[in-house]
């Protein structure tokens, strides 16, 4: 089945961003993206939407919109919005409406940034969601590109080194938010998929006479990414059916979530084989006797497979690993690559939820 490269959460100058939409466009099509989502800040951007090609590389830009109660201090418990096609800013006072809202309208919403401390060294208050109870979305943004520096930063000096080098920061998601993840899907008996968001603005930097854009576009378009297998492979003509394609995927969870600069993750598998069905990410799978989880690696390294968020065996320097269950359990699995010193995590598998 094909597989589409998906960046999500980024901002313009329609918000807080420095660039256009053209400008993203350019850097995503020099990263081989296949498709971006933008997200300014409580604004549905329309008339930008659509494809554009550079050479014989071709893009599918869409527009969703990041949303959250202005008057609320701290503006914490912000929600990507996707697909709804309308303008939703006006039903953030009420979180739990507005996910009902979005999930009438047809859309896809997901939890933004979970974990987002502050950082009081660059002035940055708390923003983490913190309305737990809230049902209904479609996902959670587990993996924050830009948000990670928060809780990765611990002086200026630091915070300036990350700026000049990026590559040397991102490491893995929050702790926490993979905590509540995994908690949640257990204690709700449903599916919340898993994306990363780049969380990119391509922050303007001046120091005395010097300018640099820091952590920009193409930066981020190049690190964290959504991997979709999907049914078939982008028309390039028909913009509704090719933007269609990608929400089936992420609304059913066939993605994973790929730190790509280290090494391309492209390639990546799990599926499950039970007596009559096979599953794949995102997918649910009776138990019955017993199925075989599959593993697939574009390199050998290091690959976790956890249940209901509990490591249960680790493989070392494989591509390819296999495991028989007879236990029922959410399953999903976590590949770790040693980059630039340190062991970081590579790949993030959405579940296979083997029911008992």
């Amino acid at each position: 089945m094909p597989e589409l490269l998906l960046n999500v959460h980024m901002h313009t100058t329609y918000s807080d961003g420095s660039g256009s939409h053209e400008d993203i466009a350019r850097a995503a099509l020099q990263a081989g993206l296949d498709a971006v989502v933008v997200t300014d800040h409580n604004v549905y951007v329309k008339g930008v939407e659509g494809y554009r090609q550079e050479g014989k590389r071709r893009l599918l830009l869409i527009v969703g919109e990041e949303i959250h109660h202005q008057a609320r201090q701290p503006q914490k418990s912000h929600l990507l919005v996707f697909g709804a096609n309308r303008e939703m800013a006006t039903f953030a006072p009420n979180i739990q409406n507005m996910v009902d809202m979005v999930r009438a309208a047809g859309g896809l919403s997901f939890v933004a940034h979970p974990v987002d401390p502050a950082l009081p060294l660059f002035h940055e208050d708390d923003i983490s969601w913190d309305d737990w109870d809230v049902r209904g979305y479609t996902g959670m943004e587990l993996w924050n590109g830009f948000a990670e520096l928060k809780f990765r930063v611990n002086s200026r000096l630091e915070g300036l080194f990350y700026a000049l080098f990026p590559r040397f920061y991102p490491t893995g998601p929050h702790p926490q938010a993979v905590k509540r993840w995994d908690e949640l899907m257990q204690a709700r008996h449903e599916r919340i998929v898993a994306i990363g968001g780049s969380d990119a603005h391509a922050l303007p930097m001046r120091m005395g006479p010097l300018r640099k854009t820091v952590f920009p576009y193409l930066f981020h378009f190049q690190a964290v990414n959504n991997h979709l297998i999907v049914d078939e492979a982008l028309n390039g003509e028909d913009f509704n059916a090719d933007r269609a394609l990608i929400y089936k995927a992420l609304r059913a969870g066939h993605t994973f979530i790929g730190y790509d600069i280290p090494a391309p993750t492209r390639g990546f598998r799990f599926t499950a084989q039970g007596r009559d069905q096979t599953a794949s990410m995102g997918d649910e799978i009776p138990l019955g006797t017993g199925c075989t989880l599959q593993i697939k690696l574009p390199l050998r390294t290091e690959c976790r497979l956890l249940r209901d968020g509990q490591l249960i065996k680790t493989w070392q320097g494989q591509d390819f690993c296999t495991h028989i269950t007879n236990q029922a359990g959410i399953y999903r699995v976590e590949c770790m690559i040693e980059y630039l010193g340190r062991k970081r995590t590579w790949i993030l598998s959405n579940p296979i939820y083997v029911r008992g």
